[in-house]
């Protein structure tokens, strides 16, 4: 029997969305690789995400998500606005809160297909992220390239759900940058469960330019944990304000780590692309 699925993207960054309270959802790797897989018959997404009845007490559902080499992850801040925006349209409410592996999230309509999550807190202990071995996560010593000249260095690592390492450069970088160092970083020993990893510019006090390499995923358009990554990161460093706007070359998300109770909120753009079944061997 075929599958229904939305297919939905945050900034580009791209979703195959499907809702399980009438068909059953428990893929293996080798089904979410290829459901996520472009072209070849594969639908094509940079993220698998199920929604599934909530488990819990003042949650509407409960969410997994997948990234396209078939790995299940915890967090995943586009596609956390494309749920919340399809939860709110289905019960009328300007307001839903859901479930994952990484806790509970919630989110609030800001305008015509704009959504405000709450992403909760940010993980900064060492053990948190995880790292291998005891570090100060606001100072990683780690670098890239040669001893005496290297391409990038010293970095924050994050949690947000998942695991994040944002290295700050003096310059926007290229596509191939970021793919040659992003995935040297991604599968560093010092990160026994992989990495992304961003590279994030800081124009002004309110404005950070940003690339991600996402962990089983590659380089993608947008990253909404990254940004929310990238963030703390300039936080914690005090190069930004606690509130700026995070652009990818696809749009801007923007992102406050509030001070009051040390939540990330995120706000950005969904937009739906189209519905369609999957093939019956996923």
């Amino acid at each position: 029997m075929s599958r229904t699925f939305l297919k939905m993207n945050g900034l580009g960054n791209d979703f195959v969305v499907i809702e399980t309270a009438t068909q059953a959802f428990e893929p293996t790797p080798e089904e979410i690789r290829a459901i996520a897989k472009r072209g070849d018959g594969g639908v094509g997404c940079d993220q698998v995400i199920a929604i599934d009845p909530p488990k819990a007490p003042g949650a509407a559902a409960y969410v997994r998500f997948w990234n396209s080499d078939g790995d299940e992850i915890g967090a995943c801040g586009n596609g956390t606005r494309c749920v919340a925006w399809l939860l709110m349209q289905s019960s009328g409410k300007e307001a839903v809160a859901f479930d994952t592996s990484a806790g509970r999230l919630s989110g609030v309509a800001a305008g015509e297909k704009l959504v405000t999550v709450d992403m909760g807190p940010p993980a900064l202990d060492w053990t948190q992220i995880p790292l291998s071995e005891e570090m100060n996560t606001e100072r990683v010593e780690l670098q890239v390239g040669p001893i005496d000249a290297p391409l990038v260095h010293t970095p924050v690592c994050v949690s947000m759900g998942n695991p994040h390492v944002v290295f700050f450069v003096d310059a926007p970088v290229s596509d191939e940058f970021a793919t040659g160092t992003g995935s040297l970083v991604e599968h560093h020993p010092l990160f026994p469960e992989g990495v992304n990893v961003g590279f994030a510019h800081i124009a002004a006090r309110d404005h950070i330019q940003l690339k991600v390499w996402e962990r089983g995923a590659g380089l993608t358009s947008a990253c909404g944990t990254g940004a929310c990554a990238a963030q703390v990161a300039a936080v914690r460093r005090g190069l930004t304000d606690r509130k700026a706007r995070i652009q990818f070359e696809s749009g801007s998300l923007v992102i406050e780590w509030r001070e009051s109770d040390g939540h990330v909120i995120m706000t950005g753009p969904v937009s739906m692309d189209f519905t369609g079944k999957l093939p019956v061997a996923a």
